[in-house]
Parts: C-alpha cells; structure tokens; sequence
C-alpha cells in the first residue's frame, strides 16, 4: 500500500512546523532590514509576501522564501546609491521582472550542475554558522544583527572572536538560563514527543518562546538582576491604529525608471537572489525526507512574482532561504502549506499582537536555531561525506570553510570552482538511454555515469510516469559517481509515493560509488 499526502492529512504536520517557520522568520526579517539601512517594516512586509505569495507560486513543497542576509550588503550600497527609498523599490520590483526573464530562458536548470558536495557544504557551514552566531545571543549579547552569515560583523568582532567575547566579557545570566533551559527541552521535547494525542501537534519552539517571555516576566517581578534587556527582546514596530499599520507600506517611484543606476541594481539583485534561491531551493531537495525534486526553472517565476510585489507595496527583496526553510524541514512541514500560513502568521501577529511579539527574549529564539544548526551538521554527515572519497569530500570542506570565513556568496562561488576543479577532470559523455513498453520503462547506463550526467539521468528518470514498473539497468557501467546515486536513491524513495515499481538490474559490486539503498531489487544478469 503506498503512502499519499492530501492536503488534509498534512495539516497536522504543516500547521505547527509554519508556526515554527514565523517563530524563526520574525527576528531574521527584522534583523536584516536593520542591517540592510531598510525600515524595519520593509522586512516584515518581505517575510509576508515570500510565505504567501512565493510560497503560493513556487512547486517547491519545502522552501520558505524571505528577505536574505546574502542580499544586506547590496542593499545597504543601493540605498546609498540611489536618491530615495521609493527608487530603491523600483529597483526591487524590476529585479523582480528580469527573474521572470531569466524563467523564459530556462536559467534554472543550470542549477541542476551544482555538485551535490557543495550543496551538502552549503548545508553544514550554514549549521555550524547557526551555532557560532546564536551563543553570542543565547548569553545575551547581540553584536551582530539575527540572520547574519557574514564571517565579519558590523561590531569590529567577527564570528569567532564574537564567541569569545560574549562568553568571558559579555556574560549575562538571565538569558542564559532562558537559552539553556529552552535548549535541553527542544532536545529532549524531538527524542520524547508523544506520538499520539493532542500534545503530538505541540510545537517545541512554541513552548520554548511561551517559557522565555513567562521566565523573563517571572524575573523582571523576583530577580530584577536576571531580565534581559530591552534591547535583547524582539522589536516590532507598533501600529495604533489600522490606518497607521497600513500607512507603513510605501509604493515605488516609477518617475526614475530611465535612471541607469537603477538598473543596474535591479540586474545585480536579480542574479544574486536568483543564484541563492535555486542554490537554496536545490539544497532543500536534499534535506525533504521523501525526496522530491523541485523544477528549479519555475522557482524563478515564483521567486520574480515576490519580488515585483515586494517592491510595489514597501518590501526588501527576497529569495528562498535555507535558513527558515531547514527549520521548517527540521518541524516536521510536509507541503508548501506550511511556508504559505508562515506568511498569514506574521501578517495576524503584527497587525493584531506586536505587543506581545516584543516580549520574546532573543535567546529563546536563538537555542530554537542552535538546534536547527546542529541537525544541519550532524557527524553522520561528515562521516558520509568521507566514505565517498576524497573527490568528494575536498570540495564539501573547502565549501564549508569558504562560507565560514567570509560569507554565503563567496563561499559558494570558491566551493563550487574547487569542486568544478575535480568534476572536469572525470566527467564528459551522454551514457543515459530510455524505452517503455505499454507501462514498462527501462532506463539505462550505456556506460559509466559521471557528473555532467547529472542532468540527464534526473531527466530521464523524471520521464517515468506514476503507476509504471521501471528497470535501472547499470550493467554496463563500471563507475557511477555519488551525485547520480543520490539521485538514482531519491527517485526509489518518492517512487513509493507515486504506485512506481523499482528493480535495480546489474552486478553493482565493483561499482566505486556510494551505495544504492533499499528499497532496491538487485538483479544481475544471468
């Protein structure tokens, strides 16, 4: 019997894990429209439009899209180039429209041919960073702004020289106790959560945030000495009424749209957050449990679509983040639905209880990210990583260290030009073919599968329609490289839920790759 998501069903799981997402987004839209020079209400109006009308738009069933710590430094140089904020939204929402260019192009598909081993780089240094930024914050001191990725911070410190700061010279109780505490329960909560009942839909970051704005109330009346500071609560801009929340949206100024300044930012923003979307969106499919894969061409259309609404109504840009989107993965989100009613829950909380929002203590929200952190960069990774070889794993540490010690762009670029580095060198010829027969399909290796197969194999594997029975014929290969065996597996593991009958035919022993994983059938030929 297979295993079929409706919506319905999904609902039990998609509700917490979006409220777990807004949990997440609120600080990091806040954070990066402060870092950004934006008004602080630019990230917030981002946050909305990437959950509702991305999340609305884009196949993608995990991504959560928002304003992007990778796009601070364009922005806050934009803001100083261009003569208002209302120019800058243009600038924004034209973005938005070359994205939707690059989508009539196919752009997208170059994606395909980003090694798996910077993708998984991509995922551990993001996790690592998640740790190093969110202890300074869980001890109270807040240096840098939340979301931020940059090895350097805007205090003079950087990411590890902050760590140290905040531990011997910037230690304040009272957050954290909220962060420890909040960090054993979150542990604890994932290894002991009842599987049945009512208390199976509780989210634990909710718990988490409950217990870090009543322990911080519980100290400001018995232990003064312990209540975190103003400064290290969240801090949503506050509307009195309806008139003035909506007075807080600005539109763009279409009278510089001949200016050539403006254009040139539009061009910079849409590459930058069409590179980290698909990057993120790619990085995603390897982190869903069921492994689906997204058409990454039309995450540029939905990605453009956010981007020109964004920018016509007040917003920063934005792109799909891996941050808010691992935790949605990490909460347990099956469908797009959850990114979508993230978006409605930032909208209702600011609109009707930013007072109550303002008492979150950051370190609350910073052990829900060190957790998040720490299950994109668990030791099963690294051992995974080495027992591929060394082709792989040099380009999957070298990502690593280039993210961690300057920022997510840069990192990426040197991970990928160090793993392109080893992936030329043994990759370069068409070895896939494909036939069917009245619902039987074989697809098969004519020789053996290197990188720059990637995209075929996934094409024609992507061929084979729901209710078949496929043969992968391997036979005549004698090395089949790890990013075309991961996507031979993720295809066996969705196949269940698509009524699709798998059978692995060859003898895979002296095949030097990484393991096909069950639920294979392995035949060899007699």
């Amino acid at each position: 019997m297979t295993e079929k998501t409706t919506f319905l069903s999904s609902l039990g799981k998609d509700i917490p894990a979006s409220i777990v997402v807004a949990l997440v987004a609120l600080p990091l839209c806040l954070g990066i429209a402060l870092a950004s020079g934006a008004p602080l209400f630019s990230g917030l109006i981002a946050g909305i439009v990437g959950g509702i009308v991305v999340g609305t738009l884009s196949k993608s069933q995990l991504s959560v899209s928002g304003p992007a710590a990778g796009l601070t430094v364009i922005v806050l140089d934009a803001l100083e180039l261009l003569p208002s904020w209302e120019i800058f939204l243009l600038a924004v929402a034209l973005s938005g429209v070359l994205q939707i260019g690059l989508y009539f192009t196919r752009s997208g598909t170059l994606s395909e041919f980003v090694p798996s081993s910077v993708i998984t780089g991509m995922l551990a240094a993001i996790g690592l960073i998640l740790i190093l930024k969110q202890i300074p914050h869980a001890l109270g001191y807040d240096g840098d702004f939340e979301g931020s990725l940059s090895f350097l911070q805007p205090d003079g410190l950087n990411t590890l020289s902050a760590l140290f700061y905040s531990a011997w010279d910037f230690f304040l109780p009272g957050p954290m106790l909220i962060a420890l505490i909040s960090l054993v329960f979150l542990f604890w909560w994932d290894a002991k959560k009842p599987k049945d009942g009512p208390f199976r839909l509780l989210p634990g970051p909710l718990v988490v945030v409950i217990f870090g704005v009543l322990a911080n109330e519980a100290f400001k009346l018995f232990a003064p000495g312990l209540a975190v500071r103003p400064s290290h609560l969240v801090q949503v801009p506050i509307s009195g009424s309806l008139g003035e929340f909506v007075g807080q949206f600005r539109t763009p100024d279409f009278t510089a749209i001949g200016m050539a300044d403006v254009w040139i930012v539009a061009v910079t923003l849409a590459i930058v957050a069409s590179l980290e979307s698909l990057l993120c969106v790619k990085a995603v499919d390897e982190l869903d449990p069921r492994r689906r894969t997204t058409d990454k061409n039309h995450e540029l259309l939905a990605q453009g679509g956010g981007n020109i609404l964004s920018g016509l109504i007040g917003g920063l840009p934005l792109t799909s983040v891996i941050v808010r989107s691992s935790a949605n993965v990490a909460a347990g989100g099956e469908t797009k639905t959850s990114a979508i009613l993230h978006g409605f829950w930032l909208l209702l909380s600011v609109l009707l209880i930013p007072v109550l929002l303002n008492m979150i203590p950051l370190a609350a929200l910073a052990a829900i990210l060190i957790q998040v952190g720490y299950k994109l960069n668990t030791p099963e990774l690294y051992r995974r990583r080495w027992a591929q070889g060394w082709h792989q794993f040099v380009p999957f540490i070298a990502t690593i260290g280039a993210i961690l010690f300057t920022d997510l762009l840069r990192g990426i670029i040197i991970g990928l030009a160090i793993g392109f580095v080893f992936v030329v060198a043994r990759n370069f010829r068409k070895a896939v073919s494909v036939a069917n027969d009245e619902g039987f399909w074989l697809v098969s290796a004519r020789r053996n599968l290197y990188f720059i197969h990637k995209y075929e194999l996934q094409k024609s594997l992507g061929s084979v329609p729901d209710g078949a029975s496929v043969v992968i014929d391997l036979e005549r290969a004698e090395f089949i490289d790890p990013d075309n065996i991961d996507i031979i597996n993720s295809f066996s593991r969705n196949a269940k839920f698509r009524d699709i009958a798998v059978t692995i035919r060859g003898d895979l022993d002296h095949l030097q790759a990484a393991p096909l994983e069950a639920p294979f059938k392995k035949v060899a030929y007699s």
